[in-house]
């Protein structure tokens, strides 16, 4: 990308690039992949004659949409040969992404994973339309579909992660003390204490990615889970240390063996206590629990 501040085309994408970065993020739900779609975008805008641009920022979100389109396109079919439950790439957030509920319950984990089951052009219409409130013609002249077509896509995708996500709202801070309780119970190996905070439907899914070690298949039930977490991430024998940080908007814990970064631990949490534990392992999705990751709707 140039450096010269001063060009238009330059100055309008890096005013949008956060907002640019988090379409993608939640289209793709790995970081990596939108950065290039970034990269991607940036290639093509940097042709277009501004002349003939009414609106930059839509402009730029229909660049980006195809661009994250044609990728998630192609990961379908890179997903099937993935080792093990595929989970999104976690981002550190700052606590501004926490304050912005609407921002905070767009990039969750659990409703990251929800819009796993959309097929692609759901998924592209779905965050566009219920997460940056784009008009229906904008939508479809970035998905290539009539508005009609684009209006049913919503609705279906609309009425599939409805049926889906969680129907709870949970505060930050009694998430945070489910979670206090939760480490608690590891540091001591407590299973009964680890049970209290676990849902009895909960569901533990691990993303090792075929790099290190993780449970091939989701783990439900919770003294299953709690089974699991204690002869895995609560093993003797190390140097561990669990740490609460952000992630993604939410309370969330950073597993640590031997004072390196061994995984990331988010859950989904409903009135019956923790319905969902997310754990990744794979080290090429943990390059953004170090640093914060701005994160913007507008």
């Amino acid at each position: 990308m140039s450096d010269d501040t001063t060009d238009p085309a330059t100055e309008a994408f890096v005013a949008h690039r956060n907002l640019l970065f988090t379409v993608a993020y939640e289209m793709l739900g790995s970081a990596v992949d939108a950065e290039d779609v970034l990269q991607e975008t940036w290639l093509r805008w940097a042709r277009v004659d501004l002349a003939g641009v009414r609106d930059e920022r839509s402009y730029l979100v229909r660049i980006t949409t195809r661009q994250a389109l044609n990728r998630l396109r192609a990961r379908q079919r890179r997903k099937e040969s993935y080792v093990g439950p595929w989970l999104p790439e976690p981002l550190l957030t700052a606590p501004d992404v926490a304050q912005d509920v609407e921002l905070a319950e767009s990039v969750s984990m659990a409703l990251m994973l929800v819009l796993e089951t959309l097929a692609p052009t759901e998924r592209a219409v779905f965050v566009l339309r219920e997460v940056f409130d784009v008009g229906y013609d904008e939508i479809a002249a970035a998905v290539d579909k009539s508005p009609a077509a684009v209006r049913q896509i919503a609705h279906r995708a609309r009425r599939h992660v409805e049926a889906r996500r969680p129907r709870e709202t949970v505060s930050p801070s009694r998430t945070r003390q489910a979670l206090e309780s939760f480490r608690r119970a590891l540091d001591t190996g407590d299973l009964q204490g680890l049970c209290d905070v676990l849902a009895p439907q909960v569901v533990f899914l691990a993303d090792g990615g075929g790099i290190r070690k993780a449970a091939l298949r989701p783990v439900s039930g919770a003294e299953s889970v709690g089974r699991l977490i204690l002869g895995g991430i609560g093993r003797s024998g190390v140097s561990l240390t669990v740490d609460p940080t952000v992630v993604n908007g939410h309370p969330a814990l950073v597993v640590r063996v031997e004072e390196e970064v061994d995984g990331v631990l988010a859950v989904r949490m409903e009135d019956a206590g923790i319905t969902g534990l997310y754990y990744v392992r794979n080290p090429q999705k943990l390059t953004r629990v170090g640093r914060e990751t701005p994160l913007s709707l507008r």
